[in-house]
C-alpha cells in the first residue's frame, strides 16, 4: 500500500483541526471584545480616568474591566497582544487550502463545465485574487469614500457580491464559496496584521516617549474591527459550505453567497444592539429566516447539471492515468453498482434531495476524477457505502479498488 496519500489524509487532518482551534480563538476574542466594548457603562465617573467599566461574572469569580480611550498615565508592564489568533488561524487556514485545493487542482479546484485552465494558472489565479481583494479594500478605507462607515460597508458588501459571481464563472462551486471565504478571511487577518496592531503599537511608543497619542489610531482600529465582526458569520458559512451541496451546486451559488453575507449582517446586528443595551430586534431574526428561505429555493430551483456529453475530453492529466490503469473498468462498474445510489444526478435514495458533498460516482469523467477519495472512502477504509445503507462491498471489491489505485499511481 502507498503511504504519501495516506500521509497526505493525516496532514489535511491536521490542518484542519488546527485551523479550528485557532479559528475559535480568534473569533472568541473578538466576539467578546466587541460585545464588551458595546457594553461599557460610559456614564459613570471613574477616578481613575478610563472611558467605561463594566463588571462581569465567571468561573466564580467577579472581573470589574475598564477601558481607557488612549491608555492608562502610566503604561503597565504586562501587555497582552490580541494578535497571533488572527495570524495562525490565516496562516492554517492558507495551508490547507494550498493541501486540498492547490495540490488537488484537478479535482477540488477546476471545473471544466465552467473554465478549462491548467492547475498551475488555478492556483495563480486564487493567490492574486486573495491579494488583490485586500489591496482594493485598504484603498478604500483609507480614502475620503472611507470616511462614512455605512457607505464604505454597502461598496464592500457590492464588492463581495462582484467576487462571488467573479469566482463562480471561474472557479468550481465547492471552491468559489472556499475562496470567497478565504477572500474575506484574508481581509480581516490582513486588518489585524497592517492596521491594528501597528497603530496599537504607535499609541504604546507614543506613551512610553511620553508623547500625547493620537486618538485617530482607535478610531481607525475600531472601524476595522467592526467590519471584522459583521464579516465573521458569513466566513464560517462559506468555509463550511464544501459539506452540503445545496448551497454551491447552484446556477444561483453567487446570489446565495449574497444573501448569506447579509443574514451575518442581521444576526450580529442583534447581538450587537443587545450588548449595546438599545433592546433586542426580534425583526433581525425575522429576516434572517427569510433570507435563509430564499436561500433553500434559490438552491433547489437551480440546481446545477453537468453536462456529460463529451465526458471524456474533460479529463485532467491525473484522471487520464486512472482511466487507462488495470482494473479501472471493473472498479468503474463496483463503484457504478454501489455507490451512484447517492452519487448520482438525481439521488435514488429516499430523502436525499443532492449527492453527498456533490460527488457524483456514474460517468468514466467522475470515477477517474475521483480516485483518491474512493480509493480511500471504499478502498483503504470501510466509510463507504455506509453502514446503514443496505449496500455491501466485499474484501474482494475493496482489494481491486486499492490495486487499480496504486496502479495508477505508477502509471
Amino acid at each position: 500500500m502507498s503511504l504519501l496519500p495516506i500521509f497526505w489524509e493525516w496532514a489535511e487532518f491536521a490542518l484542519r483541526w488546527l485551523h479550528v482551534i485557532t479559528a475559535i480563538s480568534w473569533i472568541g476574542s473578538s466576539f467578546y471584545f466587541i460585545a464588551l466594548d458595546l457594553g461599557l457603562h460610559r456614564d459613570r465617573k471613574l477616578d481613575t480616568g478610563a472611558d467605561g467599566e463594566e463588571w462581569q461574572v465567571h468561573g466564580g469569580g467577579f472581573y470589574n474591566i475598564q477601558k481607557y480611550l488612549v491608555a492608562p498615565s502610566r503604561m503597565p508592564e504586562d501587555l497582552i497582544w490580541f494578535k497571533w489568533e488572527s495570524y495562525a488561524t490565516w496562516l492554517s487556514g492558507f495551508a490547507l487550502m494550498a493541501v486540498v485545493y492547490y495540490l488537488g487542482a484537478e479535482l477540488y479546484l477546476i471545473d471544466p463545465n465552467v473554465l478549462e485552465m491548467s492547475p498551475a494558472v488555478a492556483v495563480v489565479v486564487s493567490i492574486v485574487s486573495l491579494s488583490i481583494g485586500w489591496i482594493l479594500y485598504d484603498l478604500l478605507c483609507k480614502s475620503k469614500f472611507g470616511d462614512d462607515n455605512t457607505r464604505l460597508m454597502i461598496l464592500l458588501y457590492v464588492i463581495l457580491v462582484a467576487m462571488a459571481w467573479g469566482y463562480t464563472q471561474v472557479f468550481s462551486g465547492r471552491a468559489a464559496f472556499l475562496h470567497l471565504g478565504a477572500f474575506t478571511a484574508t481581509v480581516m487577518s490582513a486588518n489585524v496584521f497592517f492596521i491594528i496592531i501597528p497603530n496599537q503599537k504607535i499609541v504604546v511608543a507614543d506613551l512610553k516617549a511620553g508623547r500625547t497619542p493620537d486618538p485617530k489610531y482607535g478610531k481607525i482600529a475600531k472601524q476595522r474591527s467592526t467590519h471584522n465582526n459583521y464579516l465573521t458569520l458569513p466566513v464560517l458559512f462559506m468555509m463550511l459550505s464544501n459539506h452540503y451541496p445545496l448551497a454551491f451546486a447552484s446556477k444561483y451559488n453567487w446570489i446565495i453567497a449574497a444573501l448569506i453575507f447579509l443574514m451575518g449582517v442581521t444576526i450580529r446586528h442583534f447581538f450587537n444592539t443587545m450588548h449595546a443595551r438599545k433592546g433586542l430586534l426580534w425583526w433581525t431574526w425575522g429576516a434572517t429566516v427569510a433570507l435563509f428561505l430564499a436561500v433553500m429555493w434559490l438552491s433547489t430551483a437551480g440546481i446545477y447539471m453537468q453536462d456529460d456529453s463529451d465526458e471524456e475530453a474533460a479529463l485532467g492529466p491525473m484522471a487520464q492515468k486512472f482511466a487507462a490503469a488495470e482494473g479501472f473498468e471493473d472498479v468503474h462498474d463496483i463503484v457504478v453498482t454501489n455507490c451512484s445510489m447517492c452519487h448520482a444526478k438525481e439521488p435514488y435514495w429516499e430523502g436525499m434531495a443532492s449527492p453527498p458533498k456533490g460527488i457524483r460516482l456514474e460517468t468514466t469523467q467522475e470515477v477517474a476524477t475521483l480516485a483518491k477519495e474512493i480509493w480511500l472512502q471504499a478502498g483503504v477504509t470501510h466509510a463507504m457505502p455506509p453502514a446503514g445503507s443496505y449496500m455491501y462491498l466485499d474484501d474482494e471489491s475493496r482489494t481491486a479498488i486499492r490495486k487499480w489505485y496504486e496502479t495508477g499511481l505508477e502509471g
